[in-house]
């Protein structure tokens, strides 16, 4: 049993970039990107980390409806998107992605929907060319409430089964700290087969049934099917009072349960995975979501050296 730990996006222990961020003026293009996303592979191969979450932004314009001319990045980078899948394989380099916030599947409004599928699609699309298995999901929310949170899960569920079937196959859905919980969740679930990305911090924020964490995750864990790894999110909620100066004026920002620290807490993260290991729960991937990145992955690897070396050793 292995549970490997992973970082959304960024680095922030060396000056490396992960997609072309240039506005389209400058004519960003997905072979940059890459060329980018060649050296963080090889950055994260070094410091052991196998889960890496890609930017959504890897293809800049792939989707703009005003800017048709970059609407054939996947097909001219071809040779170099399936090299790079080749390498993230030789560092046995897990890939996901998760879609900006505007994909909402579960909008009133077909144009936003409709804008969701193309998103989708061109996702779908990236992460084929990469070559990459069922492993590498595109992780999605239900969206808004719109007002009726549970016609907002039914729209989900009727625009999913209008999703093609490469689309669906790559979909996955996690719980938000607001509106849509586990329990609603498992409902979809149940009439889709989407596979479920528990949010550990997302669950302790919005848990109107108070469902135990441990019973959540189970719940999430058994929604994919057998010889596919989970994968969840963890993350300790930022506790650090922010100061400001603004027009010769001190301002305190007090912190909000939702936000994500620097780093996680050792202890919570002892305790959560204990209690999963004790509960009989199959090994699951986590994407850590911590400010600093793989620097906070690193030191949570140091502390449970420390403090947990029975998990130190199969939390790698």
């Amino acid at each position: 049993m292995h549970y490997r730990l992973g970082i959304p996006v960024k680095v922030v222990g060396a000056p490396l970039r992960a997609y072309d961020s240039r506005r389209w003026p400058q004519q960003p293009h997905l072979s940059v990107s890459l060329a980018y996303l060649r050296d963080l592979f090889g950055y994260l191969y070094q410091h052991h980390i196998r889960l890496y979450r890609l930017a959504g932004q890897l293809a800049p314009y792939l989707t703009h409806p005003d800017l048709p001319h970059f609407h054939r990045q996947l097909e001219e980078c071809a040779t170099e998107l399936a090299a790079l899948g080749d390498l993230a394989r030789q560092y046995h380099l897990r890939l996901t992605l998760h879609p900006a916030f505007y994909v909402q599947l579960n909008s009133p409004d077909p144009a936003q929907v409709a804008r969701a599928q193309t998103e989708l699609c061109a996702a779908t699309a990236l992460l084929d060319s990469f070559g990459l298995g069922s492993e590498a999901v595109i992780v999605v929310h239900v969206g808004n409430a719109f007002g009726d949170a549970v016609s907002g899960r039914e729209r989900f569920v009727a625009a999913y089964d209008r999703l093609p079937a490469a689309v669906r196959a790559r979909l996955a859905l996690e719980n938000d700290d607001r509106t849509y919980d586990i329990s609603d969740l498992q409902w979809i679930h149940k009439r889709t087969g989407v596979r479920l990305v528990f949010d550990v911090l997302h669950h302790r924020c919005h848990n109107p049934t108070r469902l135990p964490l441990a019973e959540a995750l189970a719940l999430a864990l058994g929604s994919w099917p057998p010889g596919e790894q989970p994968k969840i999110h963890f993350s300790s909620p930022r506790t650090e009072l922010r100061r400001s100066v603004r027009r010769g004026a001190l301002h305190l920002q007090l912190p909000l349960p939702n936000q994500h620290s620097d780093f996680i807490h050792p202890f919570e993260f002892i305790d959560f995975l204990q209690d999963a290991r004790e509960a009989g729960l199959p090994a699951f991937d986590i994407m850590l979501e911590a400010k600093a990145k793989e620097l906070a992955l690193v030191r949570l690897r140091q502390q449970l050296a420390r403090y947990a070396p029975e998990l130190a050793s199969i939390v790698g």
